[in-house]
């Protein structure tokens, strides 16, 4: 049977607003699948993605990979989650955040849940932060503020130098104290899970070792989902598990999600003209 959070643990993220879990997620050969699977992406995703894209952001790859619907909603995966949400789950997102030896930008200190807004209510995503590199120190494996999952939405500053940041804004400056960030070391096919309104971040990869970790992300589907303004307004849910108790309109894991697929090319191609 796949493992479980132990009632410790789930107490621990529940306080906390964060948890490692220091044993495989997956079976070995399935784990090497889905590195494979990346690294057989990632050459194919820098060539399409447009100027000024970076491995860092390759945000809801399912969207048009549907090989990763094998790993986003496996037994594995929804039964640790499952203590923490309860039986009806949705899956919410996903993305391979991958930074290179030498140059992996710096991820400024934020909430998830600044970003999604009003988007899902209420807001409790759960993030499985999936190690498929070694994640260090050294290169930049993501920090905590354990605690700091009562409010989610900080009043936040740009940053200076913007090129070198994954977003360009940061928790305003006192809001927390850093010096009781954990850094969340793992090793290849284990994870940490954090709530989407814990204040996190990470440090440049500076190192000679790429960081890659996928970010597998899950609410309850009795949390609203309403599609926000603009590009947003694009963004797909799956149920993962159980029953939807909220009303929602899920996405079929079976079928491409072709109006992103062809907004993305639209806004790469309109990227493109501007360069010329």
């Amino acid at each position: 049977m796949p493992a479980r959070l132990s009632p410790d643990q789930t107490a621990f993220f529940k306080q906390q607003g964060y948890l490692l879990y220091d044993r495989p997620v997956f079976a070995p050969e399935k784990f090497e699948r889905l590195k494979r699977h990346f690294e057989e992406q990632l050459p194919l995703w820098q060539a399409t993605a447009g100027k000024g894209k970076t491995p860092e952001a390759m945000d809801v790859p399912h969207f048009s990979d549907l090989a990763l619907f094998e790993w986003l909603l496996a037994d594995e995966v929804l039964d640790l989650v499952e203590p923490l949400l309860g039986p009806d789950i949705m899956l919410w997102s996903s993305h391979f955040i991958c930074k290179p030896a030498g140059t992996g930008k710096r991820v400024p200190w934020h909430e998830d849940s600044a970003y999604w807004g009003n988007r899902l209510d209420p807001m409790e995503v759960v993030t499985v932060w999936l190690a498929v590199d070694p994640s260090t120190s050294e290169n930049g494996c993501m920090r905590v503020i354990p605690g700091t999952h009562g409010n989610g939405y900080s009043d936040y500053d740009p940053v200076e130098a913007p090129e070198k940041h994954v977003f360009h804004r940061e928790i305003r400056r006192g809001r927390f104290d850093e010096s009781k960030a954990v850094d969340c070391l793992l090793k290849p096919n284990t994870c940490s899970f954090h709530h989407a309104k814990t204040i996190h971040g990470s440090n440049y990869n500076t190192s000679a070792i790429r960081r890659c970790g996928y970010t597998m992300r899950y609410a309850p589907a009795s949390s609203k989902f309403t599609p926000g303004a603009g590009g947003n307004n694009l963004h797909q849910v799956y149920l993962a598990r159980g029953k939807d108790r909220a009303g929602n309109v899920y996405g079929d894991p079976a079928k491409v999600h072709r109006a992103w697929v062809e907004a993305s090319a639209a806004e790469r191609k309109a990227v493109k003209t501007l360069a010329h």
